[in-house]
């Protein structure tokens, strides 16, 4: 669970990717932007927003500013569309110019307080291939190593992942075991979809989801959640399962795709120019948030969890290294120990 002080604290908030996947926009370095939306984002009752792509040579200081004057934490993916691991060739995008790239990254983003976290990589396992699982986990292991050595505060390093049936648990408990802590994920992110119009705790799903991480020990929440494939608008009926002690046992809240409108039609709101249309599904989550509140306590925060045990070698869960992880690309170290530099730019 994510504490505040002594306080239980539950994500609530948009994943933000004006532009959608494919366009690379950097919200948080165009104040025109930013200020458009920001006063959207605390209309709705967020305090966290998760976003895929920074240009780190850019200056991002203002809008930081009025994400943190809103109450408002970042969760950032550390790639870009050019410069990520892909799952087709982890071995060979897993490389030192990369490296410089999310260290660079770690470095222009740590300096603001409200920077509750970094993705270290999303979906990159989504199907039956699992091959690239090793590398995600060394990326984490390297992102950890950089903030430990170079950056002042200690921000955690996470996971986002494809809800896929064949390896959910596999993989969960992959990033999440071991005797090293300094290999595992500080936090893990579910990209999750079962929730679709008027379903329920257990038609969803939801309640397995729970069961099978009643044990896990670092915080878990929903990186991406919505399901818009029934009726108009969406009714985000969800949100009272996943901020009650049904859940918060072992969630912490999660974030909604998305805020803006793009081809794949998950919108929240429509960005015409310089001015926010918001769409039904904006009212309907903006009031299952305001009457919807946290669990009293700590909502049934389980304090003695331990590392998972790393799953076994199986058909749909092997690859190589198996018991070990790759080694950091030539330079790496070098990064870690010198810091990396000036930032490219995407």
């Amino acid at each position: 669970a994510f504490f505040v002080g002594n306080e239980r604290f539950y994500i609530r908030g948009v994943d933000y990717q004006p532009g959608g996947q494919g366009n690379l926009t950097d919200p948080l370095s165009n104040y025109d932007i930013c200020s458009r939306d920001i006063p959207v984002f605390k209309e709705l009752g967020l305090n966290t927003v998760r976003i895929y792509t920074v240009d780190n040579s850019k200056d991002h200081s203002k809008c930081m500013q009025l994400l943190a004057d809103a109450g408002i934490y970042l969760i950032l993916d550390v790639n870009t569309p050019k410069l990520s691991l892909n799952r087709e060739y982890p071995k060979e995008t897993y490389n030192d110019i990369y490296l410089q790239h999310v260290f660079a990254t770690i470095d222009v983003m740590s300096k603001y307080e409200n920077t509750l976290g970094f993705f270290a990589a999303n979906e990159v396992l989504n199907d039956e291939k699992v091959h690239a699982a090793p590398y995600v986990k060394a990326i984490i292991r390297d992102m950890k190593a950089y903030i430990k050595k170079q950056i002042k505060r200690q921000i955690p390093v996470g996971y986002s992942a494809a809800d896929v049936a064949s390896n959910r648990m596999q993989m969960a408990q992959y990033l999440n075991c071991g005797d090293k802590a300094e290999e595992r994920v500080d936090f893990y992110g579910i990209n999750d979809y079962s929730w679709c119009g008027a379903s329920s705790f257990t038609v969803s799903g939801y309640n397995e989801k729970v069961q099978n991480f009643t044990d896990y020990s670092v915080p878990l929440f929903f990186s991406e959640y919505g399901c818009n494939t029934v009726g108009d608008s969406r009714e985000f009926s969800e949100v009272k399962s996943i901020y009650s002690t049904q859940m918060t046992g072992v969630f912490s809240g999660g974030l909604v795709y998305e805020y803006t409108q793009e081809d794949n039609d998950y919108g929240l709101v429509e960005v015409q120019g310089d001015k926010v249309v918001k769409f039904a599904d904006f009212d309907n989550l903006k009031k299952q948030f305001s009457t919807v509140k946290n669990p009293s306590g700590d909502g049934g925060y389980k304090k003695n969890g331990k590392p998972s045990a790393c799953p076994p070698k199986s058909k749909d869960w092997d690859f190589t290294p198996f018991d070990t992880l790759p080694a950091m690309p030539a330079g790496g170290q070098k990064l870690i120990d010198e810091g990396a530099g000036k930032p490219r730019g995407i």
